[in-house]
């Protein structure tokens, strides 16, 4: 681990938890337009169902690059017709749109992060577009040094560019860069693009009885950790 130069954050899950933030988000603009009848956590859970639909339409190239801001969007009206929420004007739905930008980080984040970042170069490589990273780091206190990713790579993950993209933007060497997340399938495709690889376990990011990437997966993770401080202690941060 002395070779690594940059760690590479995976986002939603890992880095920021979702679930519990959108479906805050969603039960304050609820209250505000007095929608009654509609579960918060569970209109998250549909919403964040869409997700990987959605970039496969566009990693499969039966569409063009669409950012994730577009794309999330899209998903909200289809769910909020699933749902029979009506009358939104196009800034509302804009704006609700937008929960994806407030996202809390986890407890052990920002202290993780300082720390890294004194010793190496610390960036996501996540699904979202720029301005929803950056405007959830300024929010969440996230000390990056940049934004890589989907929209600078113009690939989403776990297709290869979005990777190699990165690691080519630093300057690096995929065998100096790792990947950091809480999912073992994102680790798998780092892995494969020849990046070192981290594994941190987020078991509350689906909520109670969360039955998946509760441990590391030892054919595609190099270190495994309990919290971002910890895995500076192990890159000597």
């Amino acid at each position: 681990m002395t070779n690594i130069k940059a760690c590479l954050f995976d986002i939603f899950g890992t880095v920021v938890d979702w679930r519990g933030s959108v479906s805050r988000e969603v039960s304050f603009f609820f209250k505000a337009k007095n929608i009654t009848g509609v579960d918060a956590v569970e209109f998250a859970v549909e919403w964040r169902k869409l997700y990987q639909p959605s970039m496969e339409e566009v990693r499969s190239g039966r569409r063009a690059w669409t950012i994730l801001d577009e794309l999330h969007r899209e998903s909200l009206v289809k769910l909020l017709s699933r749902y029979g929420v009506k009358n939104l004007s196009e800034k509302e739905i804009d704006e609700m749109n937008r929960a994806w930008h407030r996202l809390d980080p986890w407890p052990d984040v920002v202290e993780g992060l300082t720390r890294l970042k004194k010793k190496l170069i610390i960036a996501p490589c996540s699904n979202g577009n720029i301005a929803l990273m950056v405007n959830m780091a300024k929010r969440a206190g996230l000390p990056w040094d940049c934004i890589l990713g989907a929209e600078t790579a113009r690939a989403y993950k776990p297709m290869p560019q979005a990777y190699l993209v990165s690691c080519r933007q630093l300057g690096l060497p995929p065998a100096q860069v790792m990947m950091v997340a809480a999912h073992n399938g994102d680790l798998k495709a780092a892995k494969a693009q020849g990046l070192a690889t981290a594994f941190v376990p987020r078991p509350a990011e689906h909520g109670a009885g969360q039955k998946t990437d509760l441990t590391a997966d030892p054919q595609c993770v190099d270190l495994a950790v309990g919290s971002l401080p910890e895995l500076a202690a192990r890159l000597g941060c």
